[in-house]
């Protein structure tokens, strides 16, 4: 067993391998860019080395600087984690070349399958089920459009280098398919420096199943189960579960022999994931293979016991898998959640800064540790009071559940979403709230145009269900009541005007433009201690545990617990979020309500003249002079942020008044760009 690994990744990664390493009892050198000097992976490693500016292709690409950290600290191996050089084939086979154990399958098994036409005819040549379609490059779109004829429409059109939904289209005709072929040639050449395009069956109503698989250098291979990976959005996976809702026992047997003959294909000899597209009538289709371990392999891990970073270690140190396919159990349901920097209202754009709290609910399970039957786990490699910069991707943590069946495992993770609490930074947790809360994914009846499908105007604030919206409105007035005691307890009030708490109050909710609503509450003392509360003609029994200033309120409504969170936001407005929905509410007595009533509203300030930047980010170029005239649509600025370009164009015909920033400045959510005359 080695004595010494190097990590080539951070974030939330790096901190969970870094676990398994020391249950191992496995020192552990942490590398990092210079914006991650403080960070949480950093801070876990038993010593650290920098490698460069904080740019990933100065710092966590640069396969030689990895190298020879690994040769200045004396780490054996190299566990690449996920992303960056994982799936790269020369990185594989440096590490090698330089006597150094890479972590992973060989470097031949990652080129294997890191071409996506050259995977497929390996596929066909292992009697692993393939899409219809033309594998080799094509050369023109008139070919394009003659081939997504004979192969049937729908087609997708997929560049072979392609990932990460970039060099992808879905053709329905002719012109779709012409059209989709150029743009997606352009884009795969651009991001990959690969035009290479091939053409497949689209396969209506698509579920995104994957096989996990484990290999040793002794021939044995064994799959573990399925993942279901059909919630996503824009191609990015956003909730995984174990096992499958979908899948039938024969099918689930049948994907995972088909997966372990790929592997066996190609010598795997590692953690990796076969890739299928399955269809309405459980037929299933190869996709790809990734050669790596996955972000949700926790939910694996849950159902299955088994340590996947532990066994990849034990793998490349030569040991043979403790375990035959037989051995391998499936217990419960596991549910993943992507917690990402990114505000769903806003649709989806990145949010970077400093995390001013950071709170993730009461934890039962540890990565590298025990699994128990239910629990709760969250990865991250963030902390309170650490920065979410702009220079990688948006996730600030997964959450992970196991329940004892699938009903049990959605209770779980909607209970311990509404006890995540973020501050300083938008989340998607409102969104994972909402999609959890579905009644299409409470039954299973889903596929990966589920999203795409169910908010297709983006995410709303509208859009949340909830059982009872009235339960924020009693919880607002709750709290409103506590912070009233202790009001009334503060001594040396003068006589005749202390704090008097009365029954009668109006909730007053934040609507857009000063249209607000006015709900009249009732709060009083009920018999044990606790309030009895009236909304309307409901009547609600609170039993609240919070204290003034904490983040998350707990307590039990009519007898049934809860998990909610509380803050304050600007002086007099009390902000609850509950099961994704979210108020801003204002308790103040009825004549107070009746006077807010008379206060005009005053509307923000007009900057439709303005380009404003609509997130964090760094600009990184405009293409625009003072002077100049503009026409709609046409490009203006471009804004890097989280691994995303996004293109900023004008709405309108113009003329560029001035600029308000220049190339290469930081800007912050809504900073002005340029003014339009």
């Amino acid at each position: 067993m080695f004595k010494k690994i190097l990590i080539a990744n951070r974030g939330e990664i790096a901190c969970r391998v870094i676990k398994t390493a020391k249950k191992l009892g496995i020192k552990t050198v942490a590398v990092y860019s210079e914006a991650d000097r403080d960070a949480l992976h950093v801070e876990l490693a038993d010593e650290s080395v920098l490698l460069g500016p904080a740019p990933s292709r100065e710092s966590y690409l640069v396969a030689d600087k990895i190298i020879e950290a690994c040769k200045k600290t004396g780490a054996e191996a190299v566990h690449p984690g996920y992303g960056f050089l994982s799936e790269k084939e020369d990185f594989a086979r440096k590490v090698e070349e330089a006597g150094i154990v890479f972590i992973g399958p060989k470097h031949y098994s990652i080129a294997a399958m890191g071409d996506k036409i050259a995977s497929k005819k390996l596929a066909n040549e292992a009697k692993v089920n393939t899409i219809p379609g033309y594998n080799d490059p094509i050369e023109s779109a008139e070919q394009a459009v003659r081939i997504a004829k004979d192969v049937g429409y729908p087609v997708m059109i997929k560049a072979s280098a392609g990932g990460g939904g970039k060099g992808l289209r879905v053709a329905f005709n002719d012109k779709e398919a012409f059209e989709g072929f150029t743009s997606c040639r352009n884009e795969a050449k651009n991001s990959f420096a690969d035009d290479r395009v091939f053409i497949e069956k689209f396969v209506e109503e698509p579920r995104h199943i994957e096989i996990q698989v484990l290999g040793d250098a002794h021939g044995n291979v064994v799959y573990l189960h399925e993942r279901e990976c059909s919630i996503q959005r824009r191609h990015q996976k956003v909730i995984e579960e174990a096992p499958s809702p979908f899948i039938s026992e024969a099918t689930r047997k049948a994907m995972g022999e088909q997966a372990v003959a790929l592997a066996k294909a190609v010598k795997y000899q590692s953690a990796g994931t076969v890739e299928f597209v399955v269809g309405k009538d459980q037929s299933f289709y190869f996709l790809e293979m990734n050669t790596r371990l996955q972000v949700e392999h926790p939910v694996t891990e849950c159902i299955t016991g088994i340590d996947l970073v532990e066994q990849m270690i034990r793998v490349a140190a030569g040991e043979k898998l403790p375990f035959k396919q037989g051995d391998i159990k499936k217990n419960g349901w596991a549910i993943e959640c992507r917690i990402n920097a990114e505000d769903p209202f806003r649709n989806f754009l990145p949010s970077t800064g400093r995390l001013v709290q950071f709170q993730p609910p009461p934890t039962s399970m540890e990565a590298a540790g025990p699994i128990p039957d239910v629990g709760v786990r969250v990865d991250t490699g963030v902390e309170e009071g650490g920065e979410i910069p702009m220079f990688y991707d948006s996730m600030i943590a997964k959450l992970i559940v196991h329940g004892s069946d699938r009903n049990d495992a959605i209770a779980r993770m909607r209970e311990a979403l509404n006890g995540f609490v973020i501050r300083g930074v938008s989340s998607n947790v409102p969104f994972q709230s909402a999609l959890l809360g579905h009644p299409k994914f409470a039954t299973g009846n889903f596929n990966t145009g589920f999203i795409a499908e169910h908010y297709p105007k983006g995410f709303r604030a509208e859009d949340v269900p909830h059982d009872d919206p009235d339960f924020l409105v009693v919880l607002a007035a709750a709290v409103s009541r506590r912070q009233l005691e202790h009001a009334a307890g503060i001594s040396g009030q003068l006589p005749g005007h202390g704090a008097v708490i009365r029954e009668a109050f109006t909730a007053v909710i934040k609507g857009e433009e000063g249209r607000h609503r006015h709900v009249p509450v009732s709060v009083g003392k009920a018999d044990g201690g606790g309030l009895e509360i009236v909304v309307g003609e409901r009547r609600y029994a609170l039993a609240l545990d919070w204290k003034l200033g904490a983040a998350r309120a707990g307590g039990t409504c009519n007898g049934q617990p809860f998990t909610a969170q509380v803050e304050r936001t600007g002086g007099v407005w009390t902000r609850v979020a509950h099961m994704g929905l979210r108020i801003d509410a204002m308790v103040v007595s009825p004549r107070a309500a009746e006077l807010l009533k008379l206060m005009p509203f005053k509307a923000p300030p007009d900057m439709s003249r303005f380009l404003l930047s609509p997130m964090p980010g760094l600009l990184v170029d405009v293409a625009v002079q003072a002077g100049q005239q503009v026409q709609a649509g046409e490009r203006l600025a471009v804004i890097e942020a989280m691994k995303m370009e996004n293109i900023l164009v004008a709405v309108s015909d113009g003329t560029v008044a001035e600029l308000l920033a220049t190339k290469g400045a930081s800007l912050a959510v809504d900073q002005p760009i340029m003014r339009f005359a």
